[in-house]
């Protein structure tokens, strides 16, 4: 293994690989800082009046806040490592002896990627299974501290399988108590049963619902039949969590979903129409395909920083602000499009990828051989 790396990886190469991962560390270390720092000031207040508890505070609220900003900056901040430090070097003059070294710019590239792959790799294992986790312990928190949304939803339809459709007038996320239920099952176009309740009950012991006060008319062409009464338990395939989701948008109910069970909410939205299915599509892809980023933007910043120019770092380091941000807009773009436009989900996720990919290949036809 060692010798195998000794063959592949140069001194030259282990040099760039420590100033980039160096660079990106402490870089990331000091945008946590500052979050913190910021954070705290502007929330005091507001963990004072919850009474939050330190223990609570620090691994709770911020063991799931800070990963969860970091993975979001986690492509700016590669960015601008890369920048940083290839620019200084293009300025002190290191880059111009490599090249003259008989060494091809693509060549010049390989420790960038193995760097790169790193940090791939930890974006990826941590989009797919680690930053789900922690979000879930800042929903705790702000479910226990903080929150203070309203608790009732309005209007709330569901398809539950092919034939089988619910309404609720109204649904209370803390008692787990739906208002004015209906429930209507259908044989193609022919309404069968219609049921309705003044209110549905979820019993968490039980993992049942209870049906109080209700009214069943089944259908069976020109005849009819009518039943009532006070109480009946019944397996709905519906959970209190499927209304939560509609909830407070701040809470990342989406992302604090673990991943295999993303792809059991999708199976199931599929079937029930709540109108989620996009959104659940674009949390599930992004986890993916966000990571590529890694080496997409590292491409564009070792091919606009690595020409030593007058006025040292600033110009490079300010171009890649500029493209850093405007690959954050063309992807906010894109999940709005998918949104209100029904632009594939798939697509969307990788179209800012894509397109400052291709940006990256002419930058790295320009850039000094």
């Amino acid at each position: 293994m060692f010798k195998f790396l000794n063959n592949y990886i140069k001194i030259i190469d282990w040099y760039i690989i420590r100033k980039y991962l160096g660079t990106f560390l402490f870089t990331l270390i000091l945008f946590l800082v500052i979050i913190v720092v910021f954070d705290v000031s502007e929330h005091l207040d507001d963990f004072l009046k919850s009474k939050a508890p330190l223990s609570a505070i620090v691994f709770l609220y911020y063991g799931g806040y800070l990963p969860y900003y970091a993975n979001i900056l986690l492509p700016l901040i590669n960015f601008l490592a890369v920048i940083f430090f290839t620019a200084k070097m293009a300025n002190q003059t290191e880059i111009v002896p490599i090249l003259s070294g008989k060494v091809s710019f693509n060549r010049f590239l390989r420790p960038y990627f193995i760097a790169s792959g790193v940090i791939f790799v930890f974006f990826f294992f941590g989009n797919v299974y680690f930053i789900p986790f922690t979000n879930q312990l800042s929903v705790r928190f702000a479910h226990t501290y903080t929150d203070s949304s309203d608790p009732t939803q309005k209007d709330l339809h569901m398809q539950l399988d092919n034939r089988t459709y619910v309404y609720l007038q109204s649904y209370d996320n803390v008692v787990h108590t739906g208002y004015n239920f209906v429930m209507e099952k259908f044989d193609g176009d022919q309404l069968k049963e219609k049921l309705t309740a003044q209110r549905v009950v979820y019993d968490s012991l039980k993992r049942n619902w209870s049906i109080q006060d209700y009214k069943v008319r089944y259908i069976n062409g020109l005849k009819e039949q009518f039943l009532e009464g006070p109480r009946k338990d019944t397996v709905l395939d519906m959970r209190p969590s499927d209304f939560e989701a509609n909830n407070d948008i701040n809470t990342n109910i989406y992302r604090a979903i673990s991943t295999s069970d993303l792809s059991k909410q999708i199976e199931k939205e599929r079937i029930r129409g709540t109108g989620r299915l996009v959104e659940l599509q674009l949390e599930k892809f992004r986890r993916f395909v966000y990571p590529l980023s890694a080496f997409v933007l590292t491409l564009i910043g070792v091919s606009i920083s690595s020409r030593k120019v007058r006025g040292g770092i600033g110009l490079p380091l300010g171009i890649g602000i500029l493209l850093c941000f405007l690959y954050i807009v063309v992807d906010r773009f894109a999940n709005v499009f998918s949104l209100k436009a029904n632009l594939p989900p798939i697509i969307a996720v990788f179209v800012p990828n894509v397109v400052f990919g291709l940006t990256g290949l002419y930058l790295l036809r320009k850039a000094p051989k």
